[in-house]
């Protein structure tokens, strides 16, 4: 009897689950049978997570009798491309795959995004599964239908809502995850306390270590990632509200992210995104919004994770703060040229703010930048 943590993303008649816990990865076929049944897959990885996980995927979905084939891509941030997105929708097709058969995306956040949105074009629309290996997808982008591929001109800047049917956390696949990877995807854990979650924010300050390294106290974490994700979900789908909230750091990130011309050796997202919330929270205290001790106590934890936490912690020379400005402006956030940022009052206390002046993200950037 598996011990699976359950939680529903609730979309009306696109409701689907997200099942949490170890070896799914094994018991996919079931899982995904269950659903759909009768479907053919077409599985799309990379070459790190297809050399170690691809092949006990493949006997799972073959032992819930489901045929399958794969695109293997390779590894990071750089594959969001049109490129790899016209290889997905051509090896689909010529798999023959049919608009009621599945596309499985078996990877971090970069694999989810880019298979999402090619199961939401192809055919107009496919059936799509979610089976996150990394802590940052399982937690953020592999919940909530946003798919996508970056532009030279900025991340994710094209793509489409396309709502998984199911999404699959398996959390023994995060013991082969690089240390450094797993701490990025925590700085996503510790956005949901930062957003609305005060008591989870100091649940997270306790028990770490014990995240880290596995446990009751991971699944849990994931758990209430997931949840906390879900509740936005269901009451903004498209984002037009509330949802905005989950962008908490990633106005500042997405633009230091684009400063490193999307380096993964300099900055990974979750990496940005940590420095982000760090940023947010000092900004808010510069603007008298929130007191310096809350900015203080967000530095220290993901200090003590050992995660960036300031524009200095990215190795090589940063663009000026001009120039990063004008990243921040590029981002998808903006609005009839407005700049809107997620600002908090407190822990757990963020909220959209929209109109910020240029003048006062330019002169914090500029305090902020250590050239």
């Amino acid at each position: 009897m598996n011990e699976d943590v359950k939680v529903e993303v609730g979309l009306g008649e696109r409701a689907y689950d997200i099942l949490i816990g170890p070896g799914l990865v094994g018991r996919a076929g079931a899982e995904i049978g269950r659903r759909l049944p009768g479907v053919r897959a077409a599985i799309v990885t990379d070459e790190n997570v297809g050399k170690q996980h691809l092949e006990v995927l493949k006997q799972g979905l073959e032992a819930g009798g489901i045929a399958s084939s794969s695109i293997v891509l390779p590894a990071g941030e750089k594959t969001k491309n049109f490129a790899a997105l016209q290889e997905v929708v051509d090896a689909v097709l010529a798999a023959r795959l049919e608009r009621g058969d599945v596309v499985i995306a078996f990877g971090g956040g970069v694999i989810g995004d880019l298979s999402g949105f090619a199961a939401g074009i192809v055919r107009r629309g496919m059936n799509f599964v979610q089976i996150p290996t990394s802590l940052l997808a399982q937690v953020d982008s592999s919940v909530g239908g946003k798919t996508g591929i970056n532009s030279a001109r900025g991340k994710n800047l094209v793509g489409v809502f396309h709502q998984p049917k199911l999404v699959l956390a398996d959390t023994a696949v995060l013991d082969t995850l690089p240390v450094r990877e797993f701490r990025a995807g925590y700085a996503e854990v510790a956005k949901y306390g930062l957003i609305d979650r005060p008591e989870f924010f100091a649940w997270l300050e306790k028990n770490w270590r014990e995240v880290f390294s596995g446990g009751p106290a991971r699944i849990e974490a994931i758990a209430q990632s997931c949840r906390a994700k879900a509740d936005v979900v269901a009451r903004d789908e498209f984002e037009t509200g509330d949802r905005a909230l989950l962008n908490l750091g990633h106005t500042f990130g997405h633009a230091l992210e684009a400063a490193v011309a999307y380096d993964g050796a300099r900055l990974v997202h979750g990496e940005g995104v940590a420095i982000g919330m760090a940023l947010a929270h000092r900004f808010s205290a510069r603007l008298n919004l929130a007191s310096p001790d809350d900015a203080a106590r967000v530095e220290a934890h993901l200090k003590a994770v050992g995660l960036p936490w300031r524009m200095a912690d990215i190795p090589g020379d940063l663009p000026d703060a001009e120039a990063l400005l004008s990243f921040i402006a590029q981002d998808k956030k903006v609005s009839r040229g407005a700049l809107t940022f997620i600002l908090t009052r407190g822990i757990g206390q963020s909220f959209i703010a929209r109109d910020v002046p240029t003048s006062e993200v330019l002169a914090f950037l500029k305090e902020n930048h250590p050239g």
